[in-house]
């Protein structure tokens, strides 16, 4: 019996000895395993991570690039609006210059006619200040002759002088829709008199010596100064104090020459 325990002792031993040797190498290649899958792990990670981090940047640039998009969209739309507003713009240049183009065919001609017209029109007016009331002559006459003086001139471009020439007009015009009043020497019976003169519109001019001895009209049927009753005196005084503004204007009863028929 004793034979036979050692006997089975020395099979147990030899058989770890067999299995000893082949777990270590399990172990060892289990282990080896494990390693290579950790490291594959910890590769897969950090790829991962690098995906992830590029996936991050181009996710920037992504949105980056559809701000940018939509801003430069919004330039595209306003630049549409502007475009099409010069467009707009350039059509009527164009057409403006057709109708300019058009008015210089015509620009020599009319600068050729405007100096005998303004010369013709001058000449109208100064009939017309010889054939009027006699009122504020040298004024008038001053006019007249600094219009002819511009007409003269080579300098004076031809639409200066028609605007002098048309600037007369107005100011003959304005004559006869005012009231006014001034001193002047009259001849009266052969004899200078210093006195007021009274000037409504077209229609009356009148006089009145300061000490109000003398009041009269002008004829103009006999082109001189005639004596008016007394009792027109009060009105002309009157007539002169409303030129003034001294007076509210009222009505006036004064002789009027009777209209001249048109033959």
């Amino acid at each position: 019996m004793k034979k036979l325990k050692i006997l089975g002792d020395s099979m147990t031993n030899n058989l770890f000895k067999f299995i000893l040797p082949i777990a270590l190498t399990f172990s060892l290649t289990v282990a080896s395993q494990l390693d290579s899958v950790l490291e594959v792990n910890k590769e897969r990670t950090t790829a991962a991570t690098t995906s992830q981090a590029k996936i991050d940047s181009t996710q920037i640039k992504t949105d980056k690039a559809a701000t940018e998009y939509k801003s430069v969209s919004k330039q595209i739309e306003g630049l549409k609006v502007y475009n099409a507003q010069k467009r707009k713009q350039i059509k009527r240049q164009k057409e403006r210059i057709v109708e300019i183009e058009k008015t210089m065919k015509y620009a020599s001609v009319l600068q050729r006619q405007i100096p005998p017209l303004a010369r013709r029109m001058h000449s109208g007016l100064d009939q017309f200040v010889k054939l009027d009331l006699p009122f504020n002559t040298g004024e008038r006459t001053e006019r007249l002759k600094f219009i002819k003086d511009a007409l003269d001139n080579p300098t004076v471009s031809p639409a200066e002088k028609l605007r002098q020439v048309l600037e007369g007009f107005n100011i003959e015009a304005e004559y006869g829709r005012k009231i006014d009043t001034y001193k002047d020497t009259v001849l009266i019976d052969e004899q200078e008199r210093d006195v007021n003169i009274l000037r409504i519109g077209r229609l009356v001019l009148a006089y009145q010596t300061s000490d109000l001895d003398e009041t009269g009209i002008w004829n103009k049927e006999t082109n001189s100064w005639e004596s008016l009753p007394g009792r027109y005196r009060g009105v002309v005084r009157d007539g002169i104090s409303m030129a003034k503004k001294l007076k509210t204007v009222d009505m006036l009863e004064l002789p009027i020459p009777a209209a001249e028929v048109v033959q």
